[in-house]
């Protein structure tokens, strides 16, 4: 049986002090909570191996340790359906999770999207330099977080935000690329919506691709531009209602398959489960399958 004695970097949850130790604690820092049993072998590896880990963080962030046994509404007010089951809060709201036995490397890096250590510092000052307009000084900042974890997913993403404001598209591709899973599934939304603005930009203003639009309304590869330029705009349902028009005219080739592409990333924007998303995925597969 795991004992966990409390400290500050690890302490033993439960149904009384689960507020005061894990979200109100998750204010301060990171808490990730280990949902386990006495009977559950996997149980066995992982917990130890947090627990561990945990020390090695010296209190950057604190593991909780929940007997689902002993604390069952817990487990059901968290959807615990199998055990080991791991979740991480961060301010309150549940940032990430995972349900069995990661390996050590890869649990580490999976501390890293959400612990903050240098190369976060260094992103949260980008960010802020990025939000005054510093772009200079918020490039150097995002490059400084590279220098220190090569593929910090939100270090890519603001770079490639940068360049993609200088008209750099190249350079925003391929760091979007070099962004890996998990971070690439945790930012999907956000490479999305990049794509797309890249895509959109290399073309011409939204003005002008409504323009080319209207003026040949029958030169399907304009209405794809146009789609796309309205996506990056934002205005993805009439972008997706311009896609399944083009998708009708050239179903399977040529721009009717870059059009149905497109409308995969915008589904990536607003959500692959979103209600939008489900509509127009019943209407393209319509168009493909009939």
């Amino acid at each position: 049986m795991q004992t966990t004695a409390s400290t500050d970097c690890s302490i033993d949850a439960n149904e009384a002090n689960f507020r005061a130790e894990v979200l109100d604690e998750s204010q301060r820092r990171p808490v990730v909570v280990d949902f386990w049993a006495p009977w559950c072998g996997p149980c066995r590896t992982l917990g130890p191996l947090l627990e561990r880990l945990a020390a090695e963080g010296e209190g950057s962030w604190r593991l909780a340790k929940v007997n689902v046994d002993e604390n069952q509404r817990l487990a059901t007010l968290f959807s615990v359906q199998s055990i080991p089951s791991v979740k991480a809060f961060h301010k309150g709201q549940l940032v990430e999770q995972f349900v069995g036995v990661l390996p050590e490397p890869q649990l580490r890096s999976w501390l890293e999207g959400f612990v903050p250590g240098p190369a976060e510092e260094a992103v949260e000052e980008a960010r802020s330099l990025e939000a005054a307009g510093k772009l200079p000084e918020a490039r150097a900042a995002y490059e400084r977080a590279l220098s220190i974890k090569q593929r910090h997913g939100e270090a890519l993403l603001g770079l490639a935000r940068l360049e993609a404001t200088a008209g750099e598209r190249e350079n925003a591709e391929r760091h979007l690329d070099q962004i890996l899973p998990p971070e690439s599934e945790r930012l999907a939304a956000a490479i999305a919506q990049l794509r797309l603005e890249l895509q959109a930009g290399a073309v011409g203003s939204l003005e002008e691709l409504r323009l080319l639009a209207t003026k040949r309304p029958d030169d399907l590869e304009a209405q794809v531009a146009y789609g796309r330029g309205l996506a990056a705009a934002g205005q993805h349902e009439q972008a997706l209602q311009l896609f399944l028009e083009v998708v009708k005219k050239s179903p399977k080739a040529g721009a009717g398959e870059e059009a149905r592409k497109a409308m995969l990333e915008v589904f990536g924007v607003i959500g692959a489960r979103s209600e939008l998303a489900d509509e127009y995925r019943s209407l393209l597969a319509a168009e493909l399958y009939k």
